[in-house]
């Protein structure tokens, strides 16, 4: 095999290489049974078994507590978006939503239109450079729910902690950090994630809601964007996304091998400590875009000292192999998304080709 390049996409992003390959021996032959995975009927029980096996996998590995469904659904966090207030946002009630960044704002705008929001905290005032601390998210009494999202891809910040809403339930998109370490399940009433970040490819849509909630859902909702249909299906209602779903499996078994969540949350600080440590040792020439407690696990942004510089490094990065560093378009400067699946190796040379490139250019 050639050298892989150093892959810091931000998603669809890169997945383990053992899963790479077993998926590679298996694509024209299933476990034997002479077809593709991707040819097969969801019917089958070669599928169900699949299905079941990893929705029992995502139960293990967070330790989702009695009382909860756990949901394949299609059409990404984006279409989360929409399902949660067309579901359990009624008229009068309003939802509160956290505004943290990109994401939290894509959210808080899908809900704006279907019913009553309010702000329940927001970082706008210091540029979305710190999560807002949980004594300062308000979930007033009687609201529908207040959303919050975990990670800030674009922005590189991440809740350290969640609050506590008491009766007000909480939900939660984990699109971006879904599994990159323990999360007490319980505090929430709902959380979604995109596959596309830490689970697998894209296509699927993980969803863990409580019966709770469910139990509240609106009826007036079309048949395919209500929970409950897909709930009392097992996520079988229609044609699910066969291959994303395995490929999910087979990353649910690779981070179960790799210690679970307490596991992947050491790999994590280990590997994104070397390109913190990079930044902060530079003496100004890399600047960080995010206050160091709202610092994420999973996606890393700085900048340099110029424009010119930064294509510089890109131009030269590139050359190197590594992949995905500029900045998302909203904001350019640099990002390195670390999930799961990035090797400690491609997180040391990254460290080393930034401070090589530091002295070179300081």
């Amino acid at each position: 095999m050639a050298k892989r390049a150093y892959n810091f996409n931000p998603g669809p992003a890169a997945l383990p290489l053992e899963v790479l390959q077993q998926a590679q021996e298996e694509f024209v032959d299933f476990q034997g049974i002479g077809m593709s995975i991707m040819e097969i009927s969801h019917r089958s029980k070669q599928y169900e078994q699949v299905n079941d096996e990893a929705q029992s996998l995502v139960k293990e590995l967070l330790g989702v507590p009695a009382g909860y469904q756990v949901l394949f659904l299609q059409g990404g966090a984006s279409t989360q978006f929409a399902m949660i207030p067309m579901n359990f946002l009624p008229q009068g009630k309003a939802a509160g939503y956290v505004l943290t960044g990109s994401w939290a704002d894509k959210a808080y705008t899908e809900a704006k239109g279907i019913g009553e929001t309010y702000v329940a905290a927001t970082g706008e005032a210091g540029g979305f450079r710190s999560i807002p601390a949980v004594s300062d998210i308000e979930a007033r009494p009687g609201s529908a729910y207040v959303h919050l999202t975990s990670n800030e891809t674009i922005a590189g910040s991440q809740f350290a902690a969640y609050p506590d809403t008491g009766s007000v339930p909480l939900i939660g998109d984990f699109s971006s950090d879904i599994m990159c370490r323990p999360v007490d399940v319980s505090k929430f009433s709902l959380l979604y994630a995109g596959a596309q970040k830490n689970l697998g490819p894209s296509g699927v849509t993980l969803v863990i809601v409580s019966d709770e909630l469910l139990g509240q859902a609106s009826k007036g909702v079309p048949t395919m964007l209500r929970y409950d249909t897909h709930s009392k299906t097992k996520s079988l209602y229609n044609t699910p996304p066969v291959y994303s779903v395995y490929i999910m499996n087979l990353v649910l078994k690779w981070i179960k091998g790799k210690g679970g969540l307490e596991g992947m949350e050491q790999f994590n600080r280990d590997k994104t400590k070397l390109i913190y440590d990079a930044i902060d040792g530079s003496g100004g020439f890399y600047q960080g875009l995010v206050d160091a407690n709202s610092r994420s696990l999973m996606n890393i942004t700085f900048a340099l000292g110029s424009e010119e510089l930064e294509k510089k490094f890109i131009q030269e990065s590139e050359k190197e192999g590594f992949v995905g560093l500029k900045g998302h378009r909203d904001v350019g400067h640099m990002r390195a998304s670390t999930y799961n699946a990035v090797p400690y190796e491609s997180c040391k040379a990254l460290a080393d080709f930034m401070n090589e490139f530091r002295q070179r250019n300081g």
